[in-house]
């Protein structure tokens, strides 16, 4: 199935993506970058002269952030492979736009300067960290929550230089170290999801969340919530229609791994307790006539 899929794919022009990057886009970009430094920078202040900051507050915040990070990508990154299109008004060429050429180019990324690669995260963080720093700090309870969005927000932002060090064929020594230990996204583990219809692992921040969100079927399942409330066929813009469909009926008709694992848990159980009877079954002392 996977092969006559993989041959019904129809993706768009490398080339045409990459001209879609408009000086536009790049204003809007280093001004989000600006922004989002200069938050965070007031962020770090607040928390320096709060009487409610603490190491492990700070810590277990950072940390926490950290795996929320890792879902948020995910789920972005999600929602930009599978809907909307590169036609869009604004959202097409600044957003959706990048994730199309990511697939069909996967060594572009590794070819963006340090605006290109962050800009569009800096841009969707900064709501967040305008929260963040306008939250009271009056209370051990505030100053966590204004440090955890402060936190996720920051690997938010950098996201996309962890998945670009993914691609990169020789990445410095440090993050390789941190790859191979999984503390960022690793090149091996981000690989799983540039296999054709690409419609898995999706986190990439470090990809912790990869696995829990796979065995759960989350994002097929929000899949055919959102085509039964509106009729939108997933990866219609990126992978084709006829592949689009062919792959939203083979989901929705698996069974989530998790339900697999339980089914087989169950039937093992069952082996198990119908071996245990018979190994149990008491002898007949009665003499043969």
């Amino acid at each position: 199935m996977k092969n006559e899929l993989k041959n019904q794919l129809r993706q768009q022009d490398a080339t045409a993506l990459a001209q879609g990057y408009s000086p536009a886009i790049r204003a809007m970009e280093i001004a989000s970058i600006v922004t989002f430094v200069a938050l965070e920078a007031a962020l770090v202040w607040r928390l320096w002269g709060s009487a409610h900051t603490g190491p492990w507050l700070l810590l277990s915040a950072v940390l926490l952030g950290y795996l929320a990070a890792d879902f948020v990508s995910g789920l972005v990154h999600w929602m930009g492979d599978t809907w909307g299109s590169t036609e869009m008004p604004v959202l097409g060429k600044a957003f959706i736009r990048p994730f199309r050429e990511h697939h069909v180019d996967e060594k572009a990324i590794t070819r963006h300067d340090f605006v290109e690669t962050n800009g569009n995260n800096c841009l969707v963080s900064i709501p967040v960290a305008l929260l963040a720093v306008a939250l009271p700090h009056s209370s051990p309870g505030w100053v966590f929550v204004s440090t955890f969005l402060g936190a996720m927000i920051f690997w938010v932002m950098a996201t996309n230089q962890f998945h670009k060090w993914s691609h990169v064929d020789s990445p410095p020594a440090l993050i390789g170290f941190l790859q191979r230990t999984h503390l960022i996204l690793p090149p091996d583990h981000h690989r799983v999801h540039h296999t054709a219809p690409y419609n898995k692992y999706y986190c990439i921040t470090v990809g912790w969340m990869n696995k829990p969100l796979l065995m759960i079927a989350f994002f097929p399942t929000m899949e055919r919530l959102i085509t039964w409330a509106t009729g939108m066929i997933p990866r219609k813009d990126d992978i084709g229609t006829e592949a689009a469909l062919e792959l939203f009926e083979a989901t929705a008709a698996a069974e989530p791994p998790v339900v697999q694992a339980a089914k087989e848990l169950l039937v093992a159980t069952a082996a198990e307790v119908s071996a245990a009877a018979e190994d149990t079954k008491p002898i007949s002392s009665a003499r043969p006539s």
